[in-house]
C-alpha cells in the first residue's frame, strides 16, 4: 500500500505537467462560491427557485466530479497516444494496483470537495455520516467515467467527443425530478440516478441507506467491468 501511495503522489504531480490543465483547479472553487454566496442571494430575491434547491445542490455535487473526470481522461489518453502506457504496463505492480494508484488522489480530492460543499451550503442541515456517505459515493463517478472513456477511445479527438457525451449522460437522471414519482426509477439504469436520489432524500430528511447501498453496488460493479476493459486496451 505504501508503494501504491507513493506512485499515486507521483502521478498526481504529473497530471499538471500540462499547464492548461491547472486552470481546472479553479472550477470547484467557483462552483462552491456560487452555491454559498450567489445562490442564496438569488433565492432571497426569487422565491420560485426554492423548490429547485435540491436540483442545484445535485448539479453542484456532480459537477465537482467533472474536474478530474476531464483531467484524468485527457492524461490517460495522452499516455496511450504517446505509448507511455506501454511502459506502465511493465512496472512492478499489478494492473489493478496501477488503477488504484492513478485514481486514489483524484478520488479523495473529489470526496473532499463534496464534503466541503455539503458542509458549507447554507440551505440544509446534513449530518456528518450522510455527508461522508454521499461524498464517497459521488466521487466514484471519477474512476467510472475515466476508465469507461479510456476503454473506448484511441486518441484525443475521440476523447473530446466522448467526454462531451459523458458530460450530458451524467446529468440525464435530473429528469427524474420532473416526471411522475412512479416512473422516476426508470433512470436507474444510469449510475448517477442513485446519487441524485440519495442527495434528494438527505435534504428532505429521509433515509439514504437504500439509495446509497444500490449506488455503491451498482457503480462499484460498473467500475470493475470498466477496469477489465481498460486493462485489455490501455497497455497494448
Amino acid at each position: 500500500m505504501k508503494k501504491i501511495f507513493k506512485l499515486a503522489i507521483t502521478d498526481f504531480k504529473l497530471i499538471f505537467r500540462d499547464p492548461s490543465l491547472r486552470t481546472f483547479l479553479f472550477f470547484p472553487v467557483i462552483l462552491i462560491v456560487l452555491i454559498i454566496w450567489v445562490l442564496p442571494s438569488l433565492v432571497e430575491k426569487y422565491d420560485f427557485l426554492i423548490p429547485f434547491l435540491p436540483v442545484f445542490l445535485i448539479v453542484a455535487a456532480i459537477e465537482n466530479t467533472q474536474m478530474f473526470c476531464f483531467i484524468s481522461s485527457m492524461v490517460l489518453i495522452d499516455e496511450k497516444e504517446s505509448d507511455v502506457a506501454k511502459v506502465y504496463g511493465i512496472v512492478p505492480f499489478t494492473k489493478f494496483q496501477y488503477i488504484i494508484s492513478r485514481f486514489l488522489i483524484p478520488y479523495l480530492f473529489t470526496v473532499a470537495l463534496n464534503i466541503i460543499l455539503f458542509f458549507a451550503q447554507p440551505f440544509y442541515t446534513i449530518s456528518l455520516g450522510n455527508n461522508l456517505a454521499i461524498s464517497f459515493l459521488t466521487a466514484l463517478i471519477v474512476p467510472l467515467y475515466v476508465l469507461s472513456i479510456n476503454a473506448i477511445v484511441k486518441n484525443r479527438m475521440q476523447g473530446m467527443v466522448y467526454i462531451k457525451a459523458f458530460n450530458m449522460i451524467v446529468l440525464i437522471p435530473i429528469v427524474a425530478f420532473f416526471v411522475p414519482e412512479k416512473i422516476k426509477h426508470i433512470f436507474g439504469v444510469l449510475p448517477t440516478h442513485w446519487i441524485f436520489q440519495s442527495i434528494d432524500n438527505v435534504v428532505n430528511q429521509l433515509s439514504i441507506v437504500k439509495f446509497t447501498v444500490i449506488g455503491f453496488l451498482f457503480i462499484g460493479g460498473l467500475i470493475w467491468i470498466a477496469s477489465k476493459q481498460f486493462i485489455q486496451k490501455h497497455f497494448v
